[in-house]
């Protein structure tokens, strides 16, 4: 088994309400197929690209999920041993919010909340190791943390997952990469006032499209609310969007491209 480093990205789920209408959307925007839910499992679901596993949606556990609860996409981030990742989350004034468990062979996990308000999952990977495709259409690429405290993320994910931080020299946001060695695996961007109030801090989950002006024609159709965008960059033409059940969501084609790559700055 293939061991990712700590802090890798490493899978991606949500807890929807109206589970099948979750499919629906998704299936059609992001063309995800899915497996069987799994009732001893609280009806985990799992989605796949071309018959591979890249995601998965879950109605709400009894007592979860009322209407007042926005659904949201929660990030995994790779660990060697969950319970020793979640002692450095509350050393570092983290919060744990699911205490690490084993799930059957597949692996150990924790839910956890950064002194900011980003709350992120952690995956110890045993049989299954987390996505199996990367930036592949319907697939997940990228992931930025949204916060409007970025001090306490800029102090906490490196703390406790060892990210080397590098600062995009831009007058117009304040926007941090967090790498492990030489990869970036997530970026850290300070919401704006341009975010409604009612909007908690979060991370923002990028799948990549063929198209991506045509995966907001169809999410729009089908009742997501377009965010901002599309708009292309040099990493690619992208728009966030909110699904029909509220969980914020970002789509990007790699391929097309425009302008120079930002400058970064180390930072520590």
């Amino acid at each position: 088994m293939a061991v990712q480093p700590e802090g890798t990205p490493c899978w991606a789920d949500a807890m929807f309400g109206d589970l099948e209408g979750a499919k629906s959307f998704y299936g059609d925007v992001l063309g995800w197929t899915f497996g069987e839910s799994s009732p001893e499992y609280g009806n985990y679901t799992q989605a796949y690209a071309d018959g591979k596993a890249v995601a998965a949606v879950v109605p709400p556990m009894p007592g979860q999920g009322g209407e007042e609860e926005r659904p949201q996409w929660c990030l995994y981030l790779a660990a060697r041993d969950a319970s020793a990742t979640a002692d450095r989350i509350r050393e570092h004034g983290g919060q744990v919010l699911m205490e690490p468990m084993q799930v059957a062979d597949f692996g150990s996990m924790c839910l956890a909340r950064d002194p900011g308000g980003v709350v992120f999952g952690v995956w110890q990977a045993g049989s299954h190791e987390g996505f199996e495709v990367i930036g592949e259409p319907g697939a997940y690429v990228w992931a930025e943390i949204y916060t409007r405290e970025p001090a306490k993320s800029d102090a906490f994910f490196p703390a406790v997952f060892s990210y080397r931080q590098r600062d995009m020299e831009d007058d117009q946001m304040d926007f941090r990469v967090y790498d492990l060695g030489d990869r970036s695996v997530l970026g850290r961007m300070r919401m704006t006032e341009d975010f409604p109030p009612e909007v908690p801090p979060y991370i923002n989950v990028y799948f990549a499209v063929e198209d991506c002006d045509e995966a907001v024609a169809r999410a729009t159709k089908l009742g997501g609310v377009l965010r901002f965008g599309p708009m292309t960059m040099a990493f690619g033409r992208f728009a966030a969007l909110s699904d029909p059940q509220g969980a914020h969501f970002s789509v990007i084609d790699t391929t097309k491209t425009e302008g120079e790559m930002p400058k970064l700055t180390d930072v520590g």
